[in-house]
């Protein structure tokens, strides 16, 4: 299984493109820029767009908890964008770590994501 990370900054929106397993690996990596732009930018819009998503390994899902708990007044809005069968637990999983606006769209709703990202 081939695992991708890719990370798009722009201002306060932060556009993450993951695929396969989300590993420590790009925690390590995605940690700092979403920190510089927090300082540079205030509360952040992040728009987290999954294909083949496998979830995390035990590193990532720990990686994942502290980054949540760190900055779960830092983001304005989630948009997770994905399989269907990952809405109802990414709803679930994110709500209690933050206090952003969260969003679900399917694949196929990736404009609709963008639109509701970048919206006031």
């Amino acid at each position: 299984m081939t695992n991708e990370f890719e990370l798009i900054a722009v201002g306060k929106l932060l556009h993450v493109k993951v695929t396969g397993k989300l590993t420590k690996d790009a925690y390590e990596a995605f940690t700092p820029i979403v920190d510089q732009q927090i300082e540079e930018h205030g509360k952040l819009r992040i728009l987290f767009e999954m294909h083949d998503f496998h979830g995390w390994t035990a590193g990532a899902m720990w990686e994942d908890m502290k980054f949540d708990f760190k900055h779960w007044r830092d983001i304005e809005r989630l948009a997770i964008v994905g399989e269907t069968k990952w809405e109802a637990g990414m709803a679930v999983f994110c709500k209690p770590f933050t206090g952003a606006k969260i969003q679900y769209f399917d694949h196929a709703k990736l404009d609709d994501a963008k639109s509701w990202i970048e919206a006031e």
